[in-house]
């Protein structure tokens, strides 16, 4: 054992990156990828959409025009510009289901490319999920902190192994989105508290109130603003945010997650802030990327990145 553990035997223990893969899925499908553009399917439906990770070539040699891709009901055309327009080659209904085990979600195809869905977060959910299901089963009550929740399939997975969950979003409309998502999942009953507010002013109030959280989820973005109009920058408010919800952590946490879609941070990075965190927590730290799998060729698609402390 170093020095510095001998000194300091209570540090969480660090393990290398990991690549992790939702691989579990039955409705959703990454049917190929290639020139800048991945196609997926969605339950019933066949959406193409633009990414950037995705810089390798088609296969057999084609573009990423629409007549390139075959059997496909939507189509994202990205602008020059910025931003972009769906073409759907016959109506689609304003939303529709998918289901991961118990969960429902509703997918809506929407005007920044996005369907309300993350689908790689599947295996961060099985994983939280177990933690909260072997607590319960031990006799312990769980609360969840689910930070920047967006349509809430983290606070549905977490609600449904069983915890109380407090849903944050500055988005009204993503918070709407949640209860519905909650609602498909049967989870209409769940203690699940949904927050409209700034992610920085809500935990702030909590930490006068005196509430305390047995684990916290975080998907910080890089740029954002708050409900009332405060200005969000990852490089400048990520550790002060962190140091805050540190203090709203319960005597013995359970786990802390965060995930990123920022090319700006690596998965050391987020190990490293975990690190500093939790330093005098008894606990281990991992971290590395999350991705899906191609089903054509069987690649690996990078989705983002991850940090998770566990006790």
């Amino acid at each position: 054992m170093s020095a510095s553990k001998q000194q300091n035997p209570a540090a969480p223990q660090s393990a290398r990156s990991a690549l992790v893969v939702a691989d579990g899925w039955r409705d959703y499908q990454l049917l190929d990828c290639g020139a800048g553009m991945k196609q997926e399917r969605w339950g019933e439906y066949t959406l193409v959409r633009p990414d950037p990770q995705i810089i390798w070539p088609r296969r057999d040699g084609g573009g990423a025009g629409p007549a390139d891709w075959k059997n496909w009901d939507g189509y994202y055309h990205r602008h020059a510009t910025g931003g972009g327009r769906w073409e759907f080659r016959k109506p689609l209904p304003e939303y529709w289901k998918i289901g991961y085990g118990q969960l429902v979600f509703k997918i809506r195809p929407t005007s920044f490319k996005h369907t309300g869905l993350f689908p790689e977060q599947a295996v961060n959910w099985d994983w939280f999920s177990k933690k909260i299901r072997d607590a319960k089963a031990a006799g312990r009550e769980v609360s969840v902190l689910n930070f920047f929740g967006y349509t809430g399939a983290a606070t549905c997975a977490a609600a449904a192994a069983g915890a109380s969950v407090c849903h944050v979003d500055a988005a009204e409309g993503m918070v709407k989105w949640c209860r519905e998502n909650a609602a498909l999942s049967g989870l209409e009953n769940a203690p699940i508290r949904y927050i409209t507010d700034d992610c920085m002013k809500f935990v702030r109030r909590e930490i006068k109130r005196g509430r305390r959280y047995d684990a916290i989820i975080m998907d910080p973005p890089t740029y954002g603003r708050g409900s009332g109009g405060e200005m969000w920058k990852l490089e400048d408010h990520l550790w002060e945010l962190l140091r805050e919800c540190r203090e709203v952590l319960s005597d013995q946490p359970l786990f802390f997650l965060i995930n990123a879609y920022t090319a700006r941070l690596s998965p050391t990075v987020v190990v490293n802030l975990l690190g500093e965190l939790m330093h005098a927590a008894r606990g281990t730290i991992t971290g590395g990327e999350v991705g899906l799998p191609i089903q054509r060729d069987g690649k690996v698609l990078p989705c983002g990145i991850y940090g998770r402390w566990e006790e």
